[in-house]
């Protein structure tokens, strides 16, 4: 070895390990006290979002003894097996299969117009922008006021109300502006050059749309699901006087509150908690094989998403 390349190869020595002498320093610098502020505030916020979630589980598995509050009194599954027994008070397993039923068609008119409405929107028509602001407006409208309107509006029609006709209509104003803005935002990025190619190789508009479109933003569908579901299943401000005299879990929840005595709300509230994360899971896993089905097919269409 020369002496020039000897000198080289010290040189590159001494400098990576100044590189890692000033890495290992910048680890060790003094955070500023504000760092240490707005940790501060994280952690109060997230103990703030998730602290009541986690009190209620708790609680939920009280011992048979065990009342509202804490100390716990043993623990048992005793308060989960009382939700499969008749209740003095409220319609448990009824107001959940109405919210179940309700979710269920939510979510699954709020994938189907949003996608038509995004479609629609892809280009312009007379109209447009008035139809735009209308359907988000009902973001910014008092969840209340929504449901005071559906419910008069119903009473003076002479219609009854109910979970499937006032409340659906109350529950679609919310979830529908988040599915369309969903779906503006996909295909404000969608490449037109794969349906321009399926057009090529024959394909009418309807197989353009099934065959090229769907299965391309197929996981925004999925979001769009998983919005309108969430959103209708705990939903109370435009249900409580939309939805007529069969409540819904949220509203029935609401009014066991003043009259429940034993921790089954707890129990009851745990199981919910669960069907929300069951949902999301199925979703997310959902998600995951639509990614793995492209990758095993080396669909060129999935890098779009």
């Amino acid at each position: 070895m020369s002496v020039d390349a000897w000198n080289k190869s010290g040189h590159d020595v001494q400098s990576s390990r100044n590189q890692a002498n000033t890495l290992l320093a910048m680890t060790h610098v003094a955070r500023s006290p504000m760092f240490y502020a707005l940790a501060s505030l994280f952690a109060l916020f997230v103990a703030f979002l998730y602290g009541p979630i986690a009190t209620v589980v708790v609680l939920a598995f009280q011992g048979p003894e065990g009342g509202l509050v804490f100390p716990m009194n043993g623990v048992s599954l005793h308060w989960f097996g009382a939700l499969f027994r008749p209740q003095s008070i409220g319609d448990i397993w009824g107001a959940f299969d109405r919210s179940i039923r309700l979710g269920s068609i939510v979510m699954v008119a709020t994938v189907l117009i949003s996608l038509l409405a995004g479609l629609a929107f892809r280009r312009r028509f007379p109209g447009a922008t008035i139809l735009f602001y209308i359907v988000i407006a009902g973001l910014v409208m008092p969840s209340i006021v929504v449901s005071l309107g559906i419910g008069a509006m119903f009473e003076m029609l002479g219609i009854e109300r109910s979970w499937y006709s006032s409340a659906l209509g109350a529950h679609l104003t919310w979830t529908l502006p988040f599915g369309l803005l969903i779906m503006l935002a996909v295909f404000n990025r969608f490449n037109p050059v794969y349906e321009e190619a399926a057009r090529d190789l024959g394909a009418t508009g309807w197989q353009t749309v099934r065959y090229v479109v769907v299965p391309i933003i197929a996981p925004s569908l999925v979001g769009v699901a998983l919005f309108g579901f969430t959103l209708s299943y705990d939903e109370i401000a435009r249900t409580s006087q939309s939805v007529g005299a069969l409540n819904t879990l949220p509203i029935e929840l609401e009014a066991m509150q003043t009259n429940a005595t034993t921790p089954v709300i707890y129990a009851l509230g745990a199981m919910t908690t669960g069907l929300s994360l069951l949902v999301i899971g199925i979703c997310l896993l959902a998600l995951v094989a639509v990614r793995r089905h492209r990758e095993r097919f080396g669909s060129d269409a999935g890098k779009a998403v």
